[in-house]
């Protein structure tokens, strides 16, 4: 988005019954490491990127945004470097069957403005999340709680004050135990009363309960940087090593590459493809190159002319197989991708690269020209073919390369279609007023393949930008977070991945390595499972 090689199997699925995830400190807490030597008040810098909302939890499902919310807010546990889920805030989550769960929150944890993080805490913000008319782009992370509505104002029924410190939590179908590793994502984060009380004023000057906190009343400089500051209040596996971290908003790849090189920032998880053949070299071994949870696409709006019904299908498929995957890895990203064959990702738990239907990946120009030659008989094309894309995202050198393989191999006008940035992008996708296909990706939210499909393809899912809709993969992905057994949810996935590559909601392109790297004099740089370093064990000076 979003290293010594990671080999991630994944979470996997728990045993539903009486599971409690044990409780971590900070000495406990199997991420956070001694300082290198470094100064415990050194500010590290690291690049980042405007957030496309205001930063309020139920709001944010990008990834310049969630890396700031991370780092400002403690759920009820996050997820340490393997993926492993790690009690935060949380005493235990207890699975009591395959719908029920029991969660207790840690006492004596406070947010950043002093007000005690209660069960209240989870439940209010959670309540505030789902409602209907406040428009939460997270809202569907709350789908599978009773009571819950995507289309009318309604409480979460399913919610439960038990005490000040406990509460349940009733699901409307089967998924307790794929529910429960889902806590680790910031839809699931607790708010203050104060927040709820003007979420305007929480969004500009969040208040967190995590191990940083905003600098000041006036740490967001919009489109500049953003200040945090070590909190001594948290109390958690997170402790922070450093002094505080400032997130800085390049404006490009290549400058931000040029700041490292100069030790102008101290942390980058993004090369320019200008640098992809010699970033490895320059930096050394403070080079970063590793697989990671992230998969890219790029998405043709659902209503889209010539891209409806049987019409729109063929013409998916025949612009899919146009595309020279593996020239496009290895010409412009120097291997730092590989092609994709799925819409998951080979780091999670039931992957698989032999999924009926997905030779709609595999480049076959003829076959190509053939399915659009079908497409005309339906109705003849007409106008050109645009790829959107945010300029600071060092997107233009892939999204010209697929467009000129387009014109050669389909014989249509085809070319880029230049946002000046990723917030600007999403505006128009988020409000369906884009006209032209668009660049897409998922960095995982929680390492199980559920979280590669449903959010991006169900229906009314939060994040499905094509407004793919059908029963059959519904029921599908619903049936693989309710089942108990590994082998049973990858065979549901995988029959509903097949209705995928029918059908095409998004283009699958490949799977991206997290490629970065730190300057020197900086220390204790690890990057995680979904390619986000993880800020508070960096360490300087």
């Amino acid at each position: 988005m979003k290293r010594n090689k990671i080999a991630l199997s994944g979470v996997g699925l728990l045993v539903v019954g009486a599971l409690a995830l044990a409780g971590c400190s900070s000495n406990s807490g199997g991420d956070a490491t001694p300082s290198k030597g470094g100064d415990a008040k050194a500010v590290i810098r690291a690049l980042g990127s405007e957030p496309e909302n205001p930063l309020i939890p139920t709001n944010t499902n990008e990834v310049g945004g969630g890396k700031i919310l991370d780092s400002l807010f403690a759920g009820l546990a996050y997820y340490d470097a393997k993926g492993k889920l790690v009690n935060d805030m949380a005493e235990s989550i207890k699975v009591d069957d395959d719908s029920d769960l029991t969660i207790k929150v840690k006492q004596g944890n406070t947010f950043s403005n002093g007000e005690k993080v209660t069960a209240d805490s989870f439940i209010n913000a959670w309540q505030y999340g789902a409602k209907f008319s406040n428009k939460q782009l997270n809202s569907s992370w709350f789908a599978d709680i009773e009571g819950f509505s995507a289309d009318a104002d309604s409480d979460l029924t399913g919610l439960k004050k038990i005490d000040d410190y406990t509460f349940s939590v009733k699901l409307s179908n089967p998924v307790a135990a794929d529910w429960s590793q889902r806590l680790g994502y910031s839809a699931y984060y607790p708010l203050p009363e104060a927040s709820l009380k003007d979420m305007a004023a929480a969004g500009e000057n969040p208040i967190g309960n995590g191990p940083y906190k905003m600098a000041s009343d006036t740490a967001w400089q919009h489109n500049v940087e953003i200040d945090l500051v070590k909190s001594d209040t948290y109390k958690g596996g997170r402790q922070a090593q450093n002094g505080g971290v400032t997130f800085v908003f390049e404006a490009t790849p290549d400058a931000a590459y040029a700041d490292l090189l100069s030790n102008k920032i101290d942390v980058i998880d993004q090369i320019p493809s200008s640098a992809q053949q010699t970033f490895e070299s320059d930096l050394g071994d403070r080079a970063v190159n590793q697989p990671a949870a992230i998969f890219q696409s790029f998405t043709i709006p659902g209503n889209a002319e010539h891209f409806t019904g049987d019409e729109g299908v063929l013409r998916k498929q025949a612009i899919s197989m146009a595309i020279d995957r593996a020239a496009i890895t290895k010409t412009i990203f120097n291997n730092t991708r590989t092609p994709a064959s799925d819409f998951t990702s080979p780091v999670i738990a039931g992957w698989s690269d032999s999924i009926k239907g997905n030779e709609v990946t595999k480049f076959d120009a003829k076959k190509a020209k053939e399915l659009w030659a079908e497409a005309d008989k339906i109705s003849p094309w007409s106008g050109t073919f645009q790829i959107a894309y945010n300029s600071d995202g060092g997107h233009q050198a892939w999204v010209d390369a697929v467009a000129n393989q387009l014109k050669n191999n389909l014989g249509i006008d085809a070319s880029g279609n230049p946002y000046v940035d990723f917030a600007t992008l999403r505006k128009d996708v988020n409000a369906r007023t884009i006209k032209t296909a668009f660049r897409t990706g998922w960095q995982a939210d929680y390492p199980a393949q559920y979280n590669f499909l449903q959010p991006l393809y169900g229906t009314k899912a939060s994040s499905n930008d094509s407004d793919f809709s059908n029963a059959d993969f519904d029921k599908l992905v619903a049936q693989g977070a309710a089942a108990t057994d590994q082998s049973a949810a990858t065979k549901d996935y995988e029959q509903a991945q097949e209705i995928l590559f029918k059908y095409l909601p998004a283009i699958p392109l490949w799977y991206s390595n997290v490629n970065g790297g730190f300057a020197k004099g900086v220390n204790n740089v690890q990057f995680g499972w979904n390619s986000v370093p993880l800020y508070y064990e960096i360490t300087k000076g």
